[in-house]
Order: structure tokens, then C-alpha cells, then sequence
């Protein structure tokens, strides 16, 4: 498997999570010491599986594209693809008014392009090697499915943009017949180190773990069975939509 953004929070959640079930991960991130100490540490507790650290900004394609090249060339191949990385809405608190431009093109660079970078050198290597039973999973957010703020509408345009892609991706598997399955998950308030401190104490909020069980759960349905789009919000929850 190839898990984006797996430093820390969700993704090394995840890739954690995959590696404890015995898969072989390869771990993209900037913070390549924190994707090596976490590999370590699987190590030294014997998990049954694999986690490879690879340096990787997802800002930059010929970093992405290396590193798929070394997947294929090393591993053969990754059978499942976690596109897990993005830049969180609150850290672009921005109106329109005086958002950057600088600003709005690196949060579609990681929250969008990416993912599209990702998605399309995944299913081309799955092409290659004539493979149909194969897995994409979108880490995106409950800010697909609704607004809740008066701030980040670029964050939003982002998030709402990449569910689009996810069902415009299924769609565009079935009427070739690939049976890869495209599974969106959109987890709301999430304990990270990155979200973390700028939670509201008194709000509650799940954890990574919660979230990297849920990837589990996607990968673990039947073979004729695809489970499309996950919603997830604390308990309880504050959400107007949910």
C-alpha cells in the first residue's frame, strides 16, 4: 500500500494501522525523520508487515512520479493507494477578501493535484501489471458534504472538488470494467498535531486511530462489494448536517 502524508495524525495512523495487519507500506511525507522513526518502531515490535519511509512534497511532481518509480521497481507495485495527505481548513482561515493567491494554489497543490498525481500513476501501474483488485482511499473531510463556516471557502471549494472526483473516478472504473474500488472517507473533528492545539477545549473530537480502524473496515468488504462514501463525526456530535 502507498499512504500519503504518513508523518503523523491520520496517515501514520493508517499506515500503521495497514502495517499491524501485515501489509507493506510505503510511506510518503516532507518529514522524512518522522516517517524513519515510525518505521523503526514498527520494527522493534515485530509488526507482521513493512513500513518503507519515502521523502517525498507532494507540491512537486517529479518527487511523486520518483516515487511510484521506486515502488515499482522495489515492490512491484502498490495494490492500495491511501490519499491521505491535505492542508487543514484551520490553518487557512482566510475570507476571500484577503486570501493570497500563494495561499489558494498550495492548498489545491496537496488537497487536489495531488491526489489526482497519485490516483492516475496508481491506476496506470495497475494497468501495467494487469491488475483489477486494487483499492483507492480518499481521506477528505466532512467539509465535502457541507459549509459550516463564513472563512475558507477555497479550503471548502477543495474538499467539495475532490468528492467529485472520487464519484466521477468510480464511474469512470465501471464503464471500463476495472473492478478497483474508490472508497471517499470524510472524517469530522480529528485530534492531530497538526488540528490539535487549534481545537476548541471544550469540543470534542475523534482520533487518528478512529479513522485508520475505518480505512481498515473499507478494505476488509467483500470482493463484490464497494463501500462508496464514509461520514464520520465525534460522539456526540455538534454538526448541523449529520
Amino acid at each position: 500500500a502507498l499512504v500519503t502524508g504518513a508523518a503523523a495524525g491520520i496517515g501514520a495512523a493508517i499506515a500503521t494501522r495497514l502495517v499491524e495487519h501485515g501489509m507493506i507500506v510505503v510511506g510518503l511525507d516532507v518529514q522524512e525523520d518522522r516517517l524513519k522513526a515510525n518505521a523503526e518502531n514498527l520494527s522493534k515490535r515485530n509488526a507482521p508487515g513493512k513500513l518503507h519511509p519515502f521523502k517525498a512534497n507532494l507540491r512537486k511532481e517529479e518527487e511523486i512520479l520518483a516515487a511510484f518509480d521506486w515502488i515499482e521497481k522495489n515492490l512491484g507495485g502498490a495494490d492500495v493507494l491511501v490519499n491521505n495527505a491535505g492542508l487543514p481548513g484551520l490553518l487557512t482561515k482566510s475570507y476571500v477578501l484577503d486570501g493570497t493567491t500563494e495561499n489558494w494554489r498550495e492548498l489545491f497543490d496537496v488537497n487536489v493535484i495531488a491526489v489526482g498525481i497519485c490516483t492516475r500513476e496508481y491506476l496506470q501501474s495497475m494497468k501495467r501489471r494487469n491488475n483489477q483488485q486494487g483499492h483507492i482511499i480518499i481521506i477528505n473531510s466532512v467539509a465535502a458534504h457541507a459549509v459550516h463556516y463564513s472563512w475558507g471557502a477555497m479550503y471548502y471549494a477543495s474538499k467539495h472538488g475532490v468528492k467529485a472526483f472520487a464519484m466521477i473516478l468510480r464511474r469512470e472504473l465501471a464503464e471500463s470494467g476495472s473492478t478497483i474500488k474508490v472508497t471517499s472517507i470524510g472524517p469530522g473533528r480529528t485530534r492531530t498535531e497538526i488540528g490539535g492545539n487549534l481545537l476548541i477545549a471544550s469540543e470534542n473530537a475523534m482520533e487518528p486511530t478512529d479513522v485508520a480502524k475505518t480505512v481498515v473496515d473499507a478494505l476488509s468488504a467483500s470482493p463484490t462489494s464497494q463501500i462508496c462514501e464514509i461520514v464520520m463525526t465525534p460522539v456526540p456530535t455538534k454538526s448541523s448536517i449529520y
